[in-house]
């Protein structure tokens, strides 16, 4: 599967732009609580949703080609690996909580009878706390496994250098932003986080789609 570095290229592109498309298409979710709104804002939340949950497999097939391509015998890039799938099986559940779940909640909450809207209000909350949980251990993880990448490119110039620089400077201020609460205060803030990582694999994308070299079969 990952030994065309090209195939890992496009999966990466392809994975990144399904999630800068769900970020930019992303709908108020105000409009989910207001009748008149709730059906058509539910649809474009539960596709735009599904986009991102597509990219995710993606983006893994692209993580694949990165760590190939500095070598499996750096035990960076195999633990950047490792650490990546772990967080996007954090933000699998992030968006299917976000985006599939959330859209059904707001409907019965719209349509709930007397008596019956705390209940669901409460479901609605609790599900707002898991989709931040596992949002957070993305943030967390995610910049840890780009960090490890991006140590490993500076060290064996596997990538242009100037990408290994970059992913290490937006990982460890993504860190910081956490750790420190910034990204909970500010929407803003982790949106960038998003859009950030998301340029950073599109352009190891791009380092790999220029390669014309066909790897042997390692794994």
């Amino acid at each position: 599967m990952t030994k065309h570095p090209r195939l890992s290229g496009w999966a990466l592109i392809a994975g990144s732009t399904g999630i800068l498309v769900t970020l930019i298409l992303h709908p108020n979710e105000r409009g989910l609580f207001d009748p008149s709104q709730i059906e058509s804002v539910r649809r474009t939340t539960i596709i735009v949703h599904s986009v991102a949950l597509f990219a995710l497999p993606l983006l893994f097939m692209g993580a694949l080609g990165i760590s190939r391509r500095i070598g499996w015998d750096s035990a960076s890039a195999m633990a950047a690996l490792i650490i990546y799938a772990f967080a996007l099986g954090a933000m699998m559940n992030a968006i299917v909580i976000d985006g599939l779940v959330t859209p059904g909640l707001a409907r019965a909450i719209v349509n709930a009878g007397p008596g019956e809207s705390e209940a669901w209000k409460i479901a609605l909350n609790h599900n707002g706390l898991l989709d931040a949980s596992f949002m957070n251990v993305f943030l967390m993880a995610s910049p840890l496994a780009i960090v490890l990448w991006s140590v490993a490119i500076v060290r064996r110039g596997a990538f242009a250098r100037a990408i290994g620089i970059l992913g290490f400077l937006l990982s460890a201020g993504t860190i910081i932003a956490l750790v420190t609460g910034l990204m909970s205060r500010n929407l803003h803030l982790f949106l960038l986080v998003l859009v950030g990582q998301a340029i950073w694999f599109l352009s190891n994308g791009v380092q790999l789609c220029r390669s014309n070299e066909t790897e042997p079969s390692q794994i």
